[in-house]
């Protein structure tokens, strides 16, 4: 069994998408258990921040679907930089998600370059931490057309994000009614 110390190999990246209240977090759970020993070093990657009563109930619902076995790290932000510092002594890290990753940068008055820059920049990151990885995120551009121009704006942008992670992606799949769709395996 492999130590906590540091990977040499590239990571794995494993990338699962839906709907709101899809099941996603469950799927990624699920598949990244799956992928490691049960006693494999892993972390979970909240990017959710509490800012209201309703965000904090769904945190705990999450935190308490978690075993023992996951450290959480809260990080709105800066993904990279956990990654960069922190991602090398876990075999398996699951970040839910970029959704709330990008609405939190947005919120800040970050730019759609900067955030783009910077999704290439955590990409590169995630490459060399040696971990399966698995990112979270929401599929915004199924419903209708937002009415206003900040709504169109960030969902747009979602999708920009989304459309990176997905080339970079080992893997990649669709998550309906809790049923994950392959869309993309290792290999094809």
């Amino acid at each position: 069994m492999p130590s906590r110390g540091v990977q040499s190999h590239l990571a794995h990246l494993v990338f699962i998408v839906g709907g709101a209240s899809s099941g996603k977090s469950d799927v990624a759970l699920r598949l990244a258990a799956k992928s490691a020993g049960p006693m494999a070093p892993r972390a979970f990657v909240a990017t959710g921040e509490s800012l209201d009563e309703e965000m904090a109930m769904k945190i705990a619902r999450h935190r308490q679907s978690r075993s023992s076995t996951w450290d959480t790290a809260e990080v709105p932000l800066e993904l990279s930089v956990w990654f960069e510092n922190c991602a090398r002594k876990y075999r398996l890290v699951v970040v839910d998600c970029l959704t709330m990753w990008l609405s939190n940068l947005c919120g800040r008055g970050k730019k759609d370059t900067e955030i783009i820059q910077e999704t290439k920049t955590l990409l590169g990151v995630i490459r060399r931490s040696g971990a399966r990885v698995v990112l979270v995120s929401n599929e915004l551009g199924l419903g209708l057309v937002p009415i206003d121009a900040q709504s169109r704006r960030f969902r747009d942008l979602a999708g920009n994000v989304n459309r990176l992670v997905a080339k970079a992606a080992d893997e990649a799949y669709f998550v309906v009614s809790g049923i994950p769709l392959a869309l993309k395996k290792e290999g094809r």
